[in-house]
């Protein structure tokens, strides 16, 4: 086909604790892409014949262990990206969630090596540029972000 672009669910975990609102990051490890960099709880690409809410459904049971329904997802932004080390263009659908079932546990340990919570005002200087950006709308009412093009 002609115009193929992956998109990819990218879902914030959160919690509240203390007062404050922490996210759980994962750290990357031996995929290839950004290993050693903190990311968003959990992402993935949409499968043919699948939604992206469905996606980040699945990815979180993958990825996590843990359940969550699609009702309980919120949007809160999408950045187009070029990705011009990878060659591809992404959509990349963000959802947060605080409503999920199970304790969060690695399961892919081949890909992640570490995951932890933080409150977002101390979030590692070496989580992902994008996923930074994306946050950013957690705060603000912007919605779209356009990421790495000229």
């Amino acid at each position: 086909m002609h115009f193929l672009t992956p998109s990819a669910a990218v879902v914030a975990i959160m919690r509240r604790k203390n007062g404050k609102i922490e996210i759980l990051l994962q750290k990357r490890q031996n995929t290839g892409f950004a290993d050693g960099m903190w990311d968003l709880s959990c992402s993935g690409h949409v499968e043919e014949g699948e939604s992206i809410s469905r996606a980040a459904v699945r990815e979180c049971r993958e990825e996590l262990g843990i359940d969550i329904k699609e009702e309980d997802l919120r949007f809160f932004a999408l950045i187009h990206k070029n990705d011009a080390p990878c060659n591809l263009t992404y959509y990349n659908v963000y959802f947060s969630v605080e409503n999920f079932s199970g304790v969060p546990t690695i399961m892919e340990r081949d890909k992640c090596s570490e995951i932890s919570w933080f409150t977002l005002d101390s979030l590692p200087e070496s989580l992902l540029d994008d996923r930074k950006i994306a946050l950013k709308s957690l705060l603000c009412d912007a919605k779209y972000y356009a990421y790495g093009w000229n």
